[in-house]
């Protein structure tokens, strides 16, 4: 472990050693020579507010010194000259998701040029796939990353689980990813309506556990109002992100909780949530900036965190509280604003130097206190993850089945349920057309599991318009989903996805015209992150240009398999009406 550093193996919260003490207090004092020397900036202060010229030592990984002495500079101390420049802490993105199609190795080699320097994500896909094994496994390969990822153990799947399928979602998995070094709480779980109702849902367990430890309780509230909104809190969520307006951020901090304020590709809200400060005048302790899971092409044209400062100081928010909202304000609702969040001795050596406080596109950006940026370029190659190694292969059952073609024969007429997209994510459930043909607008959509045994049919409509087949693993579910109108197609679609060990493939007639890999839990890409914005970018395009009206598809692939969110799903065990938690038809086992 690095000196000063955080690394596995011992929990990110611990203090420094009584000698890591000593040597950060001698180089404080001129008595030892600092490791890195940032010379001449003005320091952002996000705990006084002020920008107030000072230099920084750093001994290891922590900062030993922040003030107008040079004598902690040696013949060997790296110096960093920061004249003219303004010195801010490492952003940190408090909620996010790193596998939309890019894994966390290529998210960070994405997002560390523009300043992130610490993102927490949820575990979904990697305890989806092996429970804490896998799910730890994935944080301690992370932990080589020149970005700091943190995690939430997620509580519960967002796919309601196929009875005696292999359920990773229990209460000694949860023990074990919160034990790790690198958990620093549970999230998040949006199925809040059931949880309300029942007393045994695995969150509530989950949320003691995480206060128990210490650790942060993530939430996940949209659509709760008032009484519901109340309970919410009272069960121990600590934050949510999902307002929507400012009015419903104000609800939120007024019941005590930390508000992450969202601009995501699929929810760009910040300039609407920001009034809750230009316009209404409410302090920002409590209010942090998130990006929730942006898609690959979104990072690539506009950036991450930096992106989201760039928005707030154009609505009207100061510089200096800006740069609050996405240093000292998560670090502090994380717990670890001993660590994290500011420029100040003791803390862990994340800085952005950047040339302004309006356009925040850094000059360069040191990790752990190395410099790990220069003039926008990595200083030198990223430690790969060996992901070959971590168990993430989704995995098919093989053999002809996945061709037979009746398995994808979805009729008009059947009294199968009809699911309408009315924007990217929302669904409602309409009736089913006249026995005959397909009608125009419809396709056949089926969930199938990857062993081969649960199969669950539906129409949609909204979708796309011109389609004979497409098939993705890229589901909330890990399993398969295939729309199209040629059962042929639709199968051949089904069947390459399958000898591409996940990801998608488009056909047309008895041609696949195009297909992407994502080996990595079906989701992830296993290279850089340009291959990754490469198949979001293109899977768009051509389901476009086949009728697509909405925004983006990478989101309604995700959540129609998700348990949570208004309108039928295709979960696992049956087309769900989510509202009202009950099945409107159910999975059909294909193994008697």
């Amino acid at each position: 472990m690095r000196d000063g550093g955080s690394r596995a193996g011992s929990r990110l919260r611990a203090q420094p050693s009584p000698e890591e003490r000593r040597r950060l207090i001698r180089v404080a004092l001129g008595q030892e020579k600092a490791d890195l020397f940032v010379r001449g900036g003005t320091v952002v202060n996000v705990y006084s507010g002020e920008l107030l010229s000072a230099n920084v030592a750093v001994l290891g990984g922590r900062i030993a010194y922040v003030g107008p002495s040079e004598e902690a500079v040696g013949p060997e101390t790296e110096i960093v000259d920061a004249r003219d420049l303004y010195v801010a802490p490492g952003w940190i993105e408090a909620h996010s998701h790193s596998y939309l199609y890019y894994n966390p190795e290529s998210l960070a080699e994405a997002v560390l040029p523009g300043g992130t320097t610490t993102i927490v994500s949820d575990d979904l896909v990697f305890s989806m796939l092996g429970g804490s094994e896998t799910s730890r496994a994935v944080m301690d390969a992370c932990d080589r990353l020149p970005v700091r990822f943190l995690w939430y153990a997620r509580p519960e799947p967002a796919s309601p689980i196929a009875e005696d399928e292999d359920n990773h979602f229990h209460a000694k998995r949860l023990d074990e990813v919160l034990d790790h070094p690198l958990a620093v709480g549970v999230g998040e779980a949006p199925a809040w309506a059931r949880f309300l109702q029942d007393e045994d849902a695995l969150f509530g367990a989950a949320i003691v556990e995480a206060e128990s430890r210490g650790l942060v309780a993530d939430g996940h509230t949209a659509g709760a109002r008032d009484d519901k909104l109340s309970a919410l809190v009272a069960t121990g969520l600590r934050s949510c992100h999902e307002a929507i307006t400012a009015d419903e951020a104000l609800e939120r901090l007024r019941l005590g909780l930390w508000t992450p304020l969202r601009h995501s590709s699929l929810r760009p809200d910040l300039p609407e949530l920001l009034r809750v400060v230009t316009e209404k005048g409410i302090d920002t302790d409590r209010l942090l900036l998130t990006t929730d899971g942006p898609s690959p092409d979104a990072i690539s044209e506009h950036g991450y965190i930096d992106n989201l400062l760039r928005l707030a100081v154009e609505a009207g928010v100061p510089p200096v509280q800006a740069i609050r909202m996405v240093t000292l304000n998560p670090a502090t609702y994380l717990h670890l604003d001993d660590h994290l969040g500011g420029v100040a001795p003791g803390r862990l050596a994340d800085l952005v130097i950047l040339d302004d406080l309006s356009s925040f596109r850094p000059r360069s950006v040191i990790t752990n206190g190395k410099v790990t940026i220069r003039n926008g370029e990595p200083v030198e190659p990223t430690l790969g993850i060996d992901w070959n190694s971590l168990g993430l292969r989704v995995g098919f059952r093989q053999g002809e089945w996945i061709e037979d073609s009746a398995l994808y024969d979805v009729r008009a007429g059947e009294a199968l349920p009809v699911i309408s997209f009315i924007s990217d994510v929302i669904t409602s459930l309409e009736e089913s057309p006249p026995e005959g043909e397909l009608p125009e607008g419809y396709l056949r959509v089926v969930h199938l599991t990857r062993d081969g045994r649960w199969v669950v049919r539906a129409l949609v409509q909204g979708f796309a318009n011109d389609l004979d087949g497409f098939a993705t693993t890229a589901t909330s579910s890990g399993h398969l989903l295939v729309f199209g109108r040629d059962l042929q197609a639709m199968a051949l679609a089904a069947s390459r996805v399958r000898d591409l060990d996940g990801g998608m493939a488009l056909t047309r007639g008895e041609d696949v015209i195009w297909e992407a890999a994502l080996p990595l839990a079906g989701i992830m890409a296993l290279g850089p992150f340009e291959e990754a914005r490469s198949v979001a970018k293109e899977m768009k395009k051509r389901l476009q240009s086949a009728g697509y009206p909405h925004s983006d598809p990478l989101y309604s692939l995700l959540f129609l398999t998700a348990d949570f969110l208004p309108g039928p799903r295709l979960t696992w065990s049956g087309v769900l009406d989510a509202r009202k938690g009950k099945l409107v038809s159910e999975a059909e086992d294909l193994s008697g």
